[in-house]
């Protein structure tokens, strides 16, 4: 990865490791960076934890050792091709609008300098096409709804883009998840990849996410009680919107 690549910016790189990474704003020890295969471990507290995985609708449980590696394995390769991209538009002087954030791993820096993988945050097409036409549960369209965002070219204003997330539970309370998603949000999302309307989704047990987003700026659009089954029980979710018309750069 070239140090002097503009395209990468607003990306540090790692002057031993040569990996990209993202500081936040207020927790300066904690960075984001590339999903690493050998992190596959890491995930399986955090995923077999109940004050984490009880929240997340993706990941199954019990997690095991290949679904890790299964998973980081395609999240790697995403972020291994929005790299690429950036790398091969060096030269062009205009910042090059992507479809991808290529980091997303959120880690804690210690003193020594290494590193410990405490969470996840990934950007990424709204996956709640069942709630696309105009607000109303309609599983009959999800897929065609989630397929028509899907395909709207990379830099679209009309994209629908979202956002999943966790941090360990020994993590909890420090504001680390708030400022990540202003980070990200403000850093990446808006001027990288032109992002202009975000839902985000939390179940309605989770006031812990929905406080996380409120202090983002998005509003909750609609509460669907019984929306879904999850890990063996029916779930609520809060919709939670923002929009580039409530954007307020601070």
């Amino acid at each position: 990865m070239s140090m002097s690549n503009h395209q990468l910016r607003p990306l540090e790189i790692n002057s031993t490791t040569k990996e990209p990474f993202l500081r936040l704003r207020k927790h300066t020890n904690i960075i984001l960076t590339p999903p690493r295969l050998n992190d596959a471990e890491s995930y399986l507290w955090p995923m077999n934890d109940p004050l984490v995985h009880e929240k997340l609708a993706g990941p199954p449980f019990p997690y095991t050792l290949d679904d890790s590696v299964k998973w980081l394995e395609g999240t790697k390769a995403a972020t291994d091709r929005v790299l690429q991209e950036l790398e091969d538009a060096g030269e062009d002087a205009e910042l090059k609008i992507v479809g991808e954030c290529p980091v997303r791993t959120i880690r804690q820096v210690m003193e020594d300098g290494t590193d410990m993988l405490i969470g996840d945050l990934g950007l990424m097409r709204c996956r709640h096409g069942e709630l696309m036409n105009f607000g109303t549960v309609d599983w009959e369209n999800k897929e065609k709804l989630q397929n028509e965002n899907d395909t709207i070219e990379v830099g679209n204003p009309n994209i629908i883009w979202s956002m999943g997330d966790f941090v360990v539970s020994s993590h909890h309370g420090q504001g680390i998840m708030s400022d990540a998603v202003d980070t990200v949000m403000h850093e990446w999302a808006i001027p990288r990849m032109n992002v202009r309307h975000m839902w985000v989704s939390a179940y309605t047990d989770n006031p812990g996410s929905v406080k996380v987003f409120l202090k983002n700026g998005f509003k909750i659009k609609g509460t669907y009680e019984n929306l879904l089954e999850a890990k063996g029980k029916m779930r609520g979710l809060h919709l939670l919107e923002w929009s580039v018309i409530d954007f307020v750069d601070h």
